[in-house]
């Protein structure tokens, strides 16, 4: 089992949520990653995403695309990020660390190369925005055979075929993005939410983790009722991106926690009813 495999079998055996923030390398600092990517572990997360920065993040709205227009002017490139993650491994070696990108810095790097250098480093995992699951099973293949996940995103747009055709390749788990647009973008509907985790479930068995959207501890408890995970983005990045280099570590683990504590409350509700029936 991987790491990011054994992370989501121990919550699911002590009934809790995984906590999943993402931040893109090299942002609002250079030098700050590694240790905010501690100090959100110590908040209680359970797995990193840690973005890739990229000129062209599509996918992604005004915040994580000023994180990586920073990170880029920094000179911050994937082998600045590969070596972040080495560093974070001198210390932390149980919290599964996901790279988050798009598909030009992978081919540029060498996909055999950056899956060579990936695994080395200390990665877990990789989500690239732009591979389709149909044109890229080489390199999940690739992914697996060194005991990394391919995981893939889904949206309140994908048919039941684009979830089978995950389903079939995806490791690790698979990111339900709840919105249509880009991070950061809308309101979040979570009855839509609950009503699509079902379907989706159906079509993959690992676990599901849903983001876009989520700002807050209520928003953060909703998606938890129906989902194995919590992902948080932009919200992070909006807290920190102004932030003095010495704040920005304690600013994060101080929004961390609070989500943390909330998502506990379903497993102290969940025991209590147990305990009640």
């Amino acid at each position: 089992m991987s790491r990011i495999q054994t992370t989501f079998a121990r919550l699911a055996a002590e009934g809790r949520k995984a906590l999943i923030p993402y931040v893109t390398a090299g942002d609002p600092y250079a030098d700050v990653t590694v240790e905010l990517m501690h100090a959100m572990v110590a908040a209680g997360a359970d797995v990193i995403e840690l973005g890739v920065p990229f000129s062209d993040p599509m996918a992604d709205g005004p915040v994580i695309q000023r994180a990586s227009e920073r990170a880029l002017l920094k000179g911050i490139s994937t082998a600045d990020v590969l070596s972040m993650v080495r560093a974070f491994r001198q210390d932390d070696a149980s919290t599964p660390v996901v790279l988050m990108g798009y598909a030009n810095p992978v081919e540029c790097f060498g996909p055999d190369r950056f899956v060579d250098e990936a695994k080395a480093a200390g990665v877990d995992g990789v989500l690239i925005v732009d591979y389709p699951p149909q044109e890229c099973e080489a390199f999940a293949a690739r992914l697996r055979a060194a005991d990394m996940d391919a995981i893939f995103l889904l949206a309140p747009t994908s048919t039941d075929a684009r979830m089978q055709e995950v389903g079939r390749i995806a490791t690790g788990y698979v990111y339900y993005v709840s919105l249509k647009g880009v991070t950061g973008a809308g309101h979040l509907d979570t009855a839509a939410v609950a009503a699509m985790v079902p379907r989706i479930r159906a079509a993959v068995n690992v676990p599901v983790g849903v983001g876009f959207g989520i700002r807050d501890a209520a928003t953060a408890v909703a998606v938890a009722q129906v989902s194995d995970a919590v992902v948080i983005g932009s919200r992070i990045i909006q807290l920190i991106e102004n932030e003095p280099r010495e704040r920005v570590p304690g600013v994060a683990a101080g929004f961390l926690r609070e989500i943390r504590a909330a998502l506990d409350t379903l497993q102290l509700q969940a025991s209590s009813a147990g305990e009640s029936a």
